[in-house]
């Protein structure tokens, strides 16, 4: 299973391990997923959704219906 965000498309980051003495090695950077369930009064549903804690954070402010929305027209999701 991909660990991307449904709504946003936020995903695994590539970037470094920095020791004291400058040696670089390779590591991954996860994005901050959780299981959520939604409920979309328009449609009078519930929608479980994978989203980064960020994405929640952004649902509460803005509202489900207008992150929905805006997730359609950058393409991340088609309902």
């Amino acid at each position: 299973m991909a660990r991307v965000c449904d709504l946003t498309g936020k995903r695994t980051r590539v970037g470094n391990n920095v020791s004291h003495a400058n040696n670089k090695t390779k590591r991954k950077f996860y994005p901050n997923l959780q299981k959520k369930r939604f409920y979309i009064p328009e449609q009078d549903a519930w929608v479980t959704l994978k989203v980064a804690t960020s994405t929640i954070r952004t649902i509460n402010k803005n509202g489900i219906m207008s992150v929905l929305k805006k997730a359609k027209e950058q393409g991340f999701i088609v309902y």
